[in-house]
């Protein structure tokens, strides 16, 4: 079968949107289908359209249906579109659902957020991270968290660097942040706040392999984001037995669940400080958030994931 794959971001992009649409080429190909990775529709044929993003994609969704009402329509579900688009440009987004034959969400609350009339064609598939090669290596010298995020605002991406500012003398927490600055203004903070705080680095845009790297000698990973569509950092951190901490949103409880022990109230900085510390301090409380993750480890494996799309591409066609 021939896939046509939209995704709003290029082909050089380390987003998360890219980084998803390059994982699900490979496993439909992996399924002996054709793919075709694009972010400009062209009106070409093909056997299904999978489309990422109901709104920046909506005018692609538009016209293949158009053009091939008979053939299979998938729309995922990313993040900014059923959080945010949905409401401030409702008609493109909620289109776009209504034209989809069936539509990924990447977590398990998304039905929560979902119109009645559409929640029928949710499918959850969750997102797949490759293993670490080889053990993880923990300094005793330091406490090591990371932070895998774009420096958006959504992301609420300085919040860890503020909480571990007034962290006691004694702690041995580093921060290290892994992420691209989306404009000059978000750079230059994370750069005033390296100058500021020595517990703080932020290192940019980095490659795939040097994310597992940096999780391979991290003690924690924080994600402390305003608004998720099933950010799969997680995946990585999980996948990798990185314990997490957590922003309580439904992007982030739709993956961990909603009995897990690592969160905070979003975009509090004293309780995230409180949790890190404890994180730091107690030994039992960061061995038992390590079983929580173990526990779930199974949802994220690259088997799952291809299992789940091979029953959704049987279904629809």
């Amino acid at each position: 079968m021939r896939i046509i794959q939209v995704t709003p971001s290029g082909q050089t992009s380390k987003s998360g949107n890219r980084t998803t649409a390059n994982r699900w080429a490979r496993i439909f190909r992996s399924l002996g289908h054709s793919v075709s990775t694009i972010t400009d529709y062209d009106d070409r044929s093909a056997d299904m359209m999978v489309a990422i993003h109901a709104w920046r994609s909506a005018r692609a969704i538009e016209r293949f249906k158009a053009l091939y009402p008979e053939k299979p329509l998938v729309v995922c579900l990313a993040g900014t579109d059923i959080n945010e688009f949905i409401h401030t440009h409702p008609k493109p987004t909620l289109r776009s659902m209504e034209l989809a034959d069936a539509m990924v969400c990447l977590h398990n609350l998304v039905k929560d957020i979902t119109p009645i009339s559409l929640q029928s064609k949710l499918h959850v598939i969750f997102q797949s991270a490759k293993p670490l090669t080889g053990p993880r290596r923990l300094s005793n010298r330091n406490f090591n968290i990371c932070v895998v995020s774009h420096l958006r605002e959504i992301k609420d991406p300085m919040r860890t660097a503020l909480a571990v500012r007034t962290v006691p003398n004694q702690s041995k927490i580093k921060v290290t942040h892994l992420g691209m600055a989306h404009d000059g203004r978000s750079a230059a903070r994370a750069i005033r706040e390296m100058k500021q705080n020595p517990r703080y680095v932020w290192k940019g845009e980095v490659a795939g392999w040097q994310v597992r790297q940096e999780l391979k000698r991290s003690h924690l990973m924080v994600i402390s984001s305003r608004a998720e569509g099933g950010a799969n950092v997680i995946s990585e951190a999980v996948v990798a037995g990185v314990p997490v901490i957590a922003s309580k949103i439904d992007g982030n409880v739709g993956l961990l669940g909603k009995n897990y022990r690592g969160y905070y109230p979003v975009g509090n900085t004293k309780e995230l400080r409180k949790v890190i510390l404890k994180a730091e301090t107690d030994k039992a409380f960061i061995q038992s958030l390590a079983k929580q993750c173990n526990s779930i480890k199974s949802k994220f494996t690259g088997e799952r994931e291809q299992e789940s799309w091979a029953k959704l591409i049987r279904n629809i066609t």
